[in-house]
């Protein structure tokens, strides 16, 4: 026999229940079903109780939508037979609870005892509807099976009179039964319940007694994990635990099984299996008597957390060498219902710390302070300190046990990042150590100790740099100041293993200095592409990237050789993705081929996040339908710098001092270089452009494009007055010009705009872009991305986060 225990996420909806009807029809031995209220229910429940008990008549808008949610639910799975009977039964049922509600309602009060019955209606609701819709041959109210005691919200079973009725009623079972879970009653009849959580109780209780072959909870996730999956993105599934192991995990913040459910399968040594509802190939996590191959080697199983503690310390020369403080202190806090999760105590007596929930802090203090008044209030021998805001953090293994280091791992794991341990505990047995942390380092902690005990301690990124002008220089500075920063904190290091400038190249594997990178590069050999290049390939380093920094077209051409070397490519440099449609897209493909990365968000709009932005929308399902933009910091700089005082050609000067031009500014006044982004933008949004499919207008006119750049220097002035008078013309109309790139519906153009105050660009200042995307989603609001747009700092900031993005895939 088998018992199958459903959680509240796996019948949280029709199509859900199809799910388990599934998994259980695949079982050919007799089998109990226990199973809890609808996802949710027991939380409405919990709300409709409270508003009822303090008249507010909120609460039937509330009773309305749970009655909704289970007559929707019986019309989609029972059969049309079957349905009126079922619509009746439930229909009596929460005539019953409303009934029930009204008089907490009229009364204004709420007794522990009215309060597990309301809370048990949610299951045994499930279980009727489940029942009827799996066929199984019975249905057994759990209050007939589970005797416990009266303590309401938390009952102890009576194990005696419960195995008795569970033999009598189950032990013959030849097919399938459903039993709410959850619920039980005492000796007069009244309902009960187990805690929340309290249905994996119930399946194990059954189990036990019917000496089950195996016991299953089935929940919505793959099993215990080495750590939450909500904080730690890199936790996996355990395959084996130890019972101990289990309930350690659990008593310390892992919410996959209710710790009290161990008990009863550990007396009788039936296995538990966690099982994913949602995912039922999943090997899941076994829980034994003694658990199996431990992962990847590593002496613990997991890394388990209590978001929210409170650590209250009794301290004081009173306590030294004084017999029964400790019974005084522990007594005290039993008699009050206070639930001790972690206890230390320093070696001189001098002090007692205990971890318990912050909602029995105020209790706890009382009830301290009553046992202990004289050493407190009389002799000042004694005192309490509260620290709140704390999380508690246990790593949990059996084979910690005489293995030497963990301790060592796991406090270096969080002195290197710059976390406290406030407090530490470890049992004689070694299967956990606990320690005591800022709430706000909890994510940060978890991370590096699951890191450490599970993963390689960082990974290294080895980077070959092309351009060490302004961007590179910049990027190198950047990276020297963050180097140590991302080793401690993210656990990356950036090792810069080449730099190749116009004359002069240096290549070390084992990592260029950054204090002096300059004289290294003097130092080192005549710069040659293909010899840089092929150094990638011959060192073969884990983790290449090749950094481009330039706006060489010759460079963009060896990024396929790069990629097929396995190095993944970050670029600054627009050529490529620019260039033939076909080359753009043989480069994504061979970077997708290679496993390897393709980076180039600062090709649009240096450090904003446009092109990840735009990835993102269409990798969801959302279609880019036009994009308008001001993607030339340069020529907005231009425009927003010109006035009566400050001409054209001086504002153009300005521009390329002050890094925010190409080295040859005629690139950013033809409008190549804006045409150029709106082409990457637009292949990005899934639109298959060339350039010459762009309708472009240039800054200037033409004749200041021919002769080399010292001619254009000499004649640019020429053109001052004109420009001027144009722009007062414009002015005079309350309008400003922009350099507008616009892409619409595949349709693309670029050139300059008179637009007016109602524009989002109208406001744009200094070298600013804007990009307004207007999606299927985003239609009658486009979304707006603005920021700077140029300069050398931005744009090596944003080919430095492509840097670490590529380490963080």
């Amino acid at each position: 026999m088998k018992v199958l225990k459903f959680g509240g996420s796996s019948v949280g909806s029709p199509e859900r229940i199809k799910k388990v009807k599934q998994i259980t029809g695949a079982n050919k031995t007799p089998l109990v079903i226990v199973v809890s209220a609808f996802q949710g229910i027991t939380d409405q429940l919990e709300i409709v109780s409270a508003l009822a008990a303090t008249k507010n008549i909120a609460y039937k808008t509330i009773l309305d939508e749970i009655t909704e949610r289970h007559n929707t639910a019986i019309e989609q799975l029972i059969t049309d037979s079957e349905k009126t009977t079922v619509l009746s039964i439930t229909r009596n049922m929460l005539a019953e609870l409303r009934d029930i509600l009204e008089g907490v309602f009229l009364l204004n009060d709420l007794t522990p005892k009215i309060h597990d019955r309301i809370l048990g209606f949610g299951e045994i609701l499930s279980a009727t509807i489940i029942s009827r819709f799996l066929g199984g041959d019975c249905f057994i109210d759990s209050r007939e099976l589970i005797k416990t005691n009266s303590g309401f919200g938390k009952a102890r079973v009576d194990y005696q009179a419960t195995n008795e009725n569970i033999a009598r009623k189950l032990s013959a079972l030849r097919g399938i039964c459903v039993v709410p879970g959850f619920i039980a009653s005492d000796e007069h009849g009244n309902t009960t319940t187990l805690g929340r959580g309290g249905s994996d109780f119930s399946a194990a209780i059954m189990a036990a007694a019917l000496n089950a072959s195996v016991l299953e909870i089935w929940t919505d996730v793959d099993g215990f994990m080495t750590a939450d999956p909500k904080k730690v993105k890199k936790a996996f599934a355990i395959e084996s635990l130890s019972y101990a192991e289990a309930m350690e995990l659990s008593h310390f913040g892992a919410k996959v099984i209710y710790t009290p459910t161990i008990q009863p399968a550990l007396i009788k040594k039936i296995p538990i299996f966690i099982k994913n509802t949602f995912n039922p190939e999943a090997q899941g996590t076994k829980i034994i008597e003694k658990s199996e191959a431990h992962i990847g080697g590593s002496p613990i199983k997991g890394v388990s957390s209590i978001d929210d503690i409170d650590l209250i310390t009794l301290q004081g020369p009173g306590m030294v060498g004084v017999k029964g403080i400790s019974s005084r202190l522990f007594g005290a806090l039993a008699k009050a219902g206070v639930n001790i999760i972690l206890i230390t105590q320093a070696s001189s007596e001098h002090s007692i710390t205990f971890a318990i929930s912050p909602t029995d802090t105020q209790q706890a203090l009382c009830s301290i302070e009553k046992a202990f008044e004289a050493e407190i209030n009389l002799h000042e021998e004694i005192n309490i300190v509260v620290e709140k805001d704390l999380s508690v953090i246990a790593i949990v293994g059996e084979q910690m046990k005489n293995t030497p280091g963990i301790s060592a791992t796991l406090f270096s794991s969080l002195g290197r990042n710059g976390i406290s341990a406030i407090a530490t505990a470890q049992g004689s047995s070694e299967l956990n150590i606990s320690v005591v942390i800022r709430k706000s380092s909890l994510k940060k902690a978890l991370n590096v100790i699951h890191e450490g005990f599970f993963l390689s301690h960082y990974k290294e990124l080895h980077v070959y740099i092309v351009g060490a002008g302004t961007v590179g220089s910049s990027l190198l500075s950047q990276v020297k100041k963050q180097q140590q920063h991302l080793l401690d904190e993210h656990n990356v290091k950036v090792n810069i293993v080449g730099i190749s400038r116009s004359k002069k190249m240096v290549i070390d594997p084992d990592g260029i200095g950054l204090d002096d990178y300059k004289n290294s590069i003097e130092n080192g050999k005549q710069a040659n592409l293909d010899e840089f290049i092929a150094s990638i390939h011959s060192l073969n380093l884990r983790n290449s990237v090749f950094v481009d920094c330039t706006a060489d077209e010759k460079v963009a051409s060896y990024y396929k050789t790069v990629l097929n070397a396995y190095a993944s490519v970050v670029t600054a440099n627009k050529f490529a993705c620019s260039s033939e449609y076909e080359l753009y897209k043989d480069l994504k493909k061979t970077a997708l081929k290679n496993n390897v990365k393709f980076m180039y968000e600062t090709n649009v709009g240096a450090g904003l996040p446009i092109i990840n932005t735009i990835n993102d929308l269409s990798r969801s399902g959302d279609k880019i339908l036009k994009l308008e933009a001001v993607l030339s910091g340069t020529l907005n700089f231009i425009l927003n710098t010109v006035n009566e005082d400050i001409p054209l050609s001086l504002a153009i000067k300005m521009a390329k001092d002050k890094g925010f031009s190409e080295p040859d500014p005629r690139i950013d006044l033809s409008g190549i270089d804006v045409l150029r982004k709106l082409v990457i933008l637009a292949r990005e949004a899934g639109y298959p452009i060339e350039q010459t499919n762009v309708e472009t207008e240039p800054f200037l006119p033409a004749a200041f494009f021919e002769g080399p750049l010292d001619n254009f220097w000499k004649k640019i002035p020429e053109y001052d007055k004109e420009f001027e008078s144009r722009r007062k013309e414009i002015a005079a109309k309350g309008l400003r010009w922009r350099f507008i790139a616009s892409l619409d519906h595949g349709k693309a153009k670029t050139g300059l705009q008179a637009v007016d105050i109602m524009h989002p660009a109208y406001p744009l200042e200094g070298s600013n872009n804007i990009i307004l995307i207007t999606t299927e989603r985003y239609n009658d609001a486009p979304m707006v991305i603005r920021g700077y747009g140029a300069g050398a700092d931005v744009t090596a900031a944003g080919v430095f986060a492509d840097i670490i993005r590529v380490a963080n895939v």
